[in-house]
């Protein structure tokens, strides 16, 4: 049994995590997919954000599903916390060094984090 620790999954690249989130998130035709670095950020409360919407509370919540999903097959990951399933209007996904946000469009644009966070590094992702 590997060693697992608080975060319930052994170390895995941040670049890694991030790929296999994003192809989760592909997978299940997630849209306006973002990455925000804030790590130069002195105040950021992780090192990366993902965002990302789906068209109906049903997308959004088989989204955070596959991305847990996947993350436990392919890496052994679980997250240290999730939230937000009950409704599926804003799903949080806690890995620590990364934070995904799942989105229904209109609850994104009204809490607009890529507003909050515009001093990060922002990397686009093309919808498929």
């Amino acid at each position: 049994m590997v060693k697992q620790n608080i975060a319930h999954f052994p170390q895995v690249a941040t670049n890694e995590l991030c790929d296999q989130i994003i192809e989760a998130i592909q997978d299940v035709k997630g849209k306006n997919i973002v990455k925000i670095d804030l790590r130069k950020l002195d105040d950021g409360p992780t090192e990366l954000f993902i965002i990302c919407e789906g068209d109906s509370t049903t997308q959004v919540s088989a989204i955070a599903s596959n991305i847990q999903k996947k993350l436990r097959k392919d890496l052994g990951v679980k997250p240290f916390h999730s939230e937000g399933m009950k409704h599926s209007k804003w799903i949080l996904v806690d890995y620590f060094e990364v934070i995904v946000h799942v989105f229904y469009p209109e609850t994104r644009k009204y809490y607009d984090i890529e507003d909050l966070w515009s001093d990060g590094d922002f990397t686009e992702y093309q919808d498929l």
